[in-house]
């Protein structure tokens, strides 16, 4: 998650008057503009621009957010290991719109040449709308669950999941007529997606920690839809 702050950050041994403009939280820029200051930066690791608004990394904390991030990762990444034409990504900027450049946590999506919406540019940056964006939040009021799934869905990422740490839950959504709707769970506690076939996520067992159980339960997932 990322929130405005107050404080510019600066290439080492640079002061604000010797340089040119850099990304500064709350910041109004264009994407182009937003890309050009980024690309000045190469010791920051983060920064978004979303509906036109600049929006730079707090600190990581472990358990609220670096630790949830691996996990929902390996998720991912053993879906992704046993469902050929899809890719996952970690931390990839994605060039959604002219005023949206988001960098999610995680990011599922289908090969091209398989029907997916998005593409990698020549620059080896996400262009659209991936399939499925994760983000992993400490709270309800974090502006990914505002005006980052506002650019989501209009920009047409078909399933959005968020992690809301501090609130031990999670809310996974759906695109249908314009709008996100959240997926009901199985009488399980299991959340399927309707775009990815097999990616299942059994939420009790992810919020106690039992991965063993999280990652039996995705490949079970999928070598049920293999056997279709």
């Amino acid at each position: 998650m990322a929130r405005p702050a107050a404080t510019p950050v600066l290439p080492e041994g640079l002061a604000p008057s010797e340089s040119e403009p850099l990304l500064e939280p709350g910041d109004r820029l264009t994407r182009h503009e937003f890309e050009r200051r980024y690309q000045r930066m190469p010791h920051l690791k983060k920064a978004e621009l979303i509906e036109g608004t600049v929006y730079m990394p707090s600190p990581v904390r472990l358990r609220r957010h670096a630790k949830p991030h691996n996990q929902l990762g390996t998720w991912l990444g053993v879906y992704a290991s046993e469902t050929p034409d899809v890719e996952c990504a970690d931390n990839s900027t994605v060039r959604l719109d002219l005023d949206n450049e988001p960098q999610p946590d995680l990011v599922l999506m289908k090969l091209p040449e398989k029907g997916g919406q998005a593409r990698v540019s020549t620059e080896d940056y996400i262009e659209g709308a991936p399939e499925l964006a994760v983000e992993i939040v400490g709270s309800s009021r974090a502006y990914d669950l505002h005006q980052k799934k506002g650019a989501y869905r209009r920009n047409g990422v078909r399933e959005y999941l968020v992690w809301i740490t501090g609130e031990n839950r999670v809310c996974w959504w759906e695109l249908r007529d314009e709008e996100y709707h959240e997926i009901e769970p199985t009488p399980e506690g299991l959340l399927r997606s309707a775009i990815f076939p097999g990616l299942w996520l059994d939420v009790p067992a992810l919020l106690r920690g039992d991965m063993r159980t999280v990652l039996a339960t995705v490949r079970r997932g999928v070598d049920r839809e293999h056997q279709h």
